[in-house]
């Protein structure tokens, strides 16, 4: 069985994107890898791992992007705005009622949300 594990977010300062990131992800549970004593956010059974961004990886929309099932898409994507998100792409209508959008982090890093849009 394959599934993913960990989503590695590059960033300029690891404690500002944990903070904001924080912020985005609410419901993100906190925990610490042993014995390395790193600090990353659990959300369901994936891990998301803010990294610093380096000469190898730096941050910013370059490719593969990483989209999270919402409940009610119209909710999520405003708190994502309501922290500082930025709307990137979208949003778009796809397969039946189903609606996705790309925002962008303070450090331009797409974050991909795709889910209903909350019941009447």
């Amino acid at each position: 069985m394959s599934f993913v594990t960990a989503v590695l977010v590059h960033v300029a300062s690891m404690s500002e994107g944990m903070a904001w990131y924080r912020r985005a992800f609410p419901d993100a549970v906190v925990e610490i890898s042993e014995p390395s004593g790193f600090e990353f956010l659990k959300i369901g059974q994936t891990q998301l791992e803010i990294v610093p961004a380096d000469e190898k990886v730096a941050s910013g929309a370059a490719g593969s992007v990483v989209y999270w099932w919402v409940d009610d898409f119209d909710q999520v994507l405003a708190h994502l705005q309501s922290v500082g998100a930025i709307l990137y792409r979208g949003p778009m209508k796809i397969d039946g009622e189903l609606w996705m959008c790309q925002v962008r982090d303070p450090w331009g890093n797409c974050i991909g949300i795709r889910g209903p849009l909350a019941k009447p």
